[in-house]
């Protein structure tokens, strides 16, 4: 009989796999603890949550939201009307399915469902993944039973400490390394030679990806192979780039072989990326996004950088550091291995579980 089960829980966050993969972290963990839970995930429409989610095998559900553009738009004018009817929408998404616990992990689209699922009685879980938490969690303070943070940084920035728990970035369960060999045979590339990895978030990273297309031939010769992510938004510009060296991607589900196929990881310094490189115990060439809220990305690179746990290249410096370090990070093997007992010390690797067990007791006590 549907709603028979005490474990149902609505997870909302995404636009960026920042906000998207902590929560299917938790929601995997929840999973493995009580196989007859009822999940539902909703998100905003065209963007990664309404691919991915599907994929790990969770129900979705989207509304109709964006966010509000800092910049002067015509799409500014309907974010009232966009606002509305999604909270309407939410509002009977919840109704029906009747949440015991509602999980927001950030970004806009949270709002209107977390706050709604708490109108109709659910208890309410945020995650914090940055340093300098999002407007939509500090909004939804008041409605929140718990927040889980990832940086003791983030403390400052809430009322309610009592509602605080440093717990940490969760880490999806299927993320792990497995054979290098295999993984990078299964790129098409060759085990013999050394591997850069090139993630600039799930939406790519201009800088980032400029900077590598004006290397790229000097990596290649220097007999570097490159597995490159660039965001859906820059693939078509790069595409023609690849070669049997260099495999280009708008976007790699399979993190686990990407991973593991690589010596090197150059990436933005997401908070989410940080936990994943710090769980697999990679070495990783930080370059910090600018466009960020207190310059987060930078904090937490240079907290890494100065514990001897990462490389950190700043994006104005991008032209004239990023071979250098390359060259210095990928054909360094002590190194690598000093960076990777260092980094690994940043790791929270129960934190998916944690969240999990206190969402599984919430949705008991409702």
């Amino acid at each position: 009989m549907k709603n028979k089960t005490p474990y149902r829980f609505v997870f909302a966050g995404g636009g960026t796999g920042g906000h998207l993969y902590p929560a299917l972290a938790v929601a995997q963990q929840i999973r493995l603890l009580k196989p007859e839970s009822e999940i539902l995930f909703v998100g905003a429409k065209n963007k990664i949550e309404e691919r991915v989610v599907p994929e790990y095998g969770f129900n979705f559900k989207a509304i109709w939201v964006s966010g509000f553009s800092r910049k002067l738009n015509l799409s500014n004018l309907l974010f009232p009307f966009k606002l509305f009817v999604s909270m309407i929408q939410s509002l009977l998404i919840n109704f029906s399915f009747k949440p015991r616990v509602a999980v927001g992990s950030g970004a806009y689209v949270s709002g209107p469902v977390i706050w709604s699922a708490s109108v109709l009685g659910a208890k309410v879980i945020l995650l914090e993944q940055n340093s300098y938490p999002g407007i939509t969690n500090r909004m939804l303070e008041k409605k929140a039973h718990e927040i889980h943070i990832t940086f003791e940084e983030s403390k400052k920035y809430f009322r309610d400490e009592s509602k605080l728990k440093l717990s940490g970035n969760p880490i999806r369960i299927n993320l792990k390394l497995g054979d290098k060999a295999e993984a990078v045979k299964s790129f098409g590339l060759d085990p013999l030679k050394k591997v850069l990895l090139v993630i600039g978030g799930s939406g790519g990273a201009s800088s980032i990806n400029q900077a590598v297309a004006a290397n790229l031939e000097k990596m290649v010769e220097s007999g570097i192979q490159v597995i490159w992510q660039t965001g859906q938004f820059y693939y078509m510009h790069y595409k023609n780039l690849e070669n049997k060296s260099v495999k280009i991607f708008p976007f790699i589900s399979d993190m686990s072989a990407a991973y593991s196929a690589c010596d090197v990881v150059l990436a933005r310094s997401g908070a989410t990326t940080i936990a994943e490189v710090a769980f697999l115990a990679l070495p990783v060439i930080f370059v910090p996004s600018e466009n960020v809220a207190a310059n987060h990305q930078y904090k937490n690179a240079k907290a890494l950088k100065v514990a001897n746990a990462a490389e950190l290249i700043e994006d104005k410096n991008l032209a004239d550091e990023l071979l250098p370090v390359i060259n210095e990070m990928i054909l360094n093997v002590s190194r690598h291995e000093i960076m990777k007992k260092n980094i690994s010390a940043f790791a929270k690797p129960l934190a998916a579980r944690t969240i999990a067990e206190n969402a599984i007791r919430l949705a008991e006590k409702n």
